[in-house]
């Protein structure tokens, strides 16, 4: 893999689908592995195998119909749990286990009930069994945003040895800072012998609202994979947006870094995700939510019909939507009507803008957005052709 190429790792039909009240069918998950294929992610986490009958029965069939991505199957460091991911993987061309355990103080005395060396044990072997069945083996630090980077360098050592291909670095809780997540994927970079053998992966939930940020400090620190979900769904308040942090490297190319992902259908994978899991997509999501590419407000308005760039960064088409759309509101200036009124069939002349304008702003009082038919009402009712 070419040192600047991000690897894009989704995790929507597995920590996505931990949201409550968002659970699919089989069917409907290898509707969107489908999509996410085409879209160009390279690692698909398609389940926890041994949650559920469902699970491994999806994790399986999409092991059969996915071409390209690798399809990853995740586990608990428990040697029955590895068996049964390996078994729902056995179709997959290219099939990853990915196990792991929690490594943070508060994991490991109050969730395990354990120390550290034990702890280091565990991870190690969980390792050895899964590399006996597939070479692809990832491994997660649980809470690994919480945990002390030299004991945390000491766990990573201990699974590259065994065989780790990946190492997962998650902020399971979306503690960290950007900093404080760049400077510990920086201190593995330097300080963990035979890092070199394996990927640094980046895992970010956004209780904070951090979670994109950090995965872009991630990578620009050495991590080469980012783990994501489409419109940054996911357990509490969410994980890691692919879209943003997609764009984010597309848009800033001083960074060096790219993707495999076609770009094109992100609005409408975004939409498959909302319409199958019934969740809402916030309007003012990046990149994707409905107002991405609006404009109410007659300054910007006037600036965009001038030219796009002046107040869009990112061209609608890049994405999948077909055009940013100038919206009518109390807020909107003379250029937006002119542009609107043209569009659905008017030219108007200054002096009859002027009018219709003085119309227009009565009208929009009374909405909250002046649709193409209140056009045509209140040109009418102007009288300016009369």
């Amino acid at each position: 893999m070419s040192n600047t190429q991000i690897q894009i790792f989704d995790t929507t039909l597995r920590d996505g689908e931990q949201v409550p009240g968002c659970k699919l069918n089989t069917p409907q998950k290898i509707i969107i592995s489908k999509q996410l294929d085409l879209l160009g992610v390279d690692v698909i986490e398609a389940g926890f195998p041994v949650s559920s009958p469902g699970d491994f029965k999806s994790v399986e069939e999409i092991s059969k119909i996915v071409q390209n991505a690798t399809v990853c199957g995740l586990t608990r460091s428990v040697e029955n749990d590895i068996k049964v991911a390996a078994e729902a993987l056995k179709y997959a061309k290219k099939p990853r286990i990915h196990t792991g355990i929690g490594t943070s103080d508060s994991h490991i005395i109050h969730k395990f009930k354990s120390n550290k060396d034990a702890i280091i044990e565990r991870a190690a072997r969980a390792v050895s069994y899964a590399k006996s069945f597939v070479e692809d083996v990832e491994f997660y630090a649980e809470d690994a945003g919480r945990t002390d980077n030299e004991y945390l360098a000491r766990v990573c050592e201990a699974v590259i040895k065994s065989g780790a291909t990946v190492l997962n670095i998650p902020d399971t809780t979306g503690y960290c800072l950007p900093h404080e997540y760049g400077a510990k994927i920086k201190y593995l970079k330097e300080n963990v012998k035979g890092i070199d053998k394996a990927i640094i992966s980046c895992h970010c939930h956004n209780d904070l609202g951090l979670a994109t940020a950090n995965s872009i400090e991630g990578i620009i620190n050495g991590a080469r994979q980012i783990e994501c979900t489409i419109n940054g769904i996911g357990e509490r308040a969410g994980n890691t947006a692919l879209e943003e942090v997609v764009m984010i490297m597309k848009q800033h190319p001083y960074l060096n870094l790219d993707t495999n992902i076609n770009t094109e259908m992100l609005y409408g994978i975004s939409q498959l995700v909302s319409e199958s899991m019934g969740i809402y997509t916030q309007p003012n999501k990046a990149i994707v939510g409905a107002n991405a590419f609006a404009h109410s407000s007659g300054i910007h308005q006037d600036g965009v019909i001038k030219n796009r760039e002046t107040y869009e960064i990112i061209d609608p088409k890049d994405v999948g939507v077909t055009e940013s759309a100038i919206v009518l509101t109390a807020r909107s200036g003379r250029a937006a009507l002119a542009y609107r009124a043209k569009n659905v069939g008017y030219e108007l002349t200054k002096l009859e803008l002027d009018t219709v304008y003085a119309e227009f702003l009565n009208f929009a009082d009374t909405k909250k957005e002046v649709i193409d038919s209140d056009i045509h009402e209140i040109i009418e009712t102007s009288k300016i052709y009369k």
